[in-house]
């Protein structure tokens, strides 16, 4: 039988500073938009024509503490994970849902820039720094919109 693989990559450049926030155990999340130009030359005028896609993207844990120590609006990433489909109701009943890329990996796309690497000292077991090192407070919920509604993310997490 086979496997549905969901798995994209994009590269663009950041539309807003990363936000950071926790859910209430403590756990990272990082949330940013991304813009994708895509050009090309249209045969029958020879002009030139682009279409610009907006992404969010999240992370969570190391690579979201990361992330956002490290990324700014304007910066170009390249970026892979899964899209991933989350639906909520607003306090008015109103039903929303949104397609965002959870990121697996983020790194600054070398196309146009350089960039200089630190490596970050893991402090737990895992490949991905084992969700350890200093837990902060968490914040209180967010507004209502903000999504969410009772599900839980894909760590078990309630939303923000």
């Amino acid at each position: 039988m086979a496997t549905d693989t969901n798995s994209i990559t994009i590269s663009g450049n950041i539309t807003r500073d990363p936000e950071m926030r926790y859910t209430p155990s403590g756990v990272s999340k990082v949330s940013f938009g991304v813009a994708v130009n895509r050009s090309w030359r249209n045969q029958q005028t020879q002009e030139w024509e682009e279409q610009t896609s907006f992404f969010n993207v999240v992370a969570w844990r190391q690579l979201a503490e990361n992330a956002s120590a490290t990324l700014t609006k304007g910066t170009r990433v390249v970026v892979s994970g899964r899209l991933e489909q989350r639906s909520w109701e607003t306090e008015a009943g109103e039903k929303r849902s949104i397609v965002e890329v959870v990121a697996d990996d983020i790194a600054p796309s070398l196309r146009f820039a350089t960039a200089e690497i630190h490596k970050v000292e893991r402090s737990g077991p895992g490949g991905d720094g084992g969700g350890g090192g200093q837990r902060r407070p968490a914040p209180a919920p967010a507004a209502a919109g903000g999504g969410g509604g009772g599900d839980y993310d894909q760590y078990g997490e309630e939303p923000f």
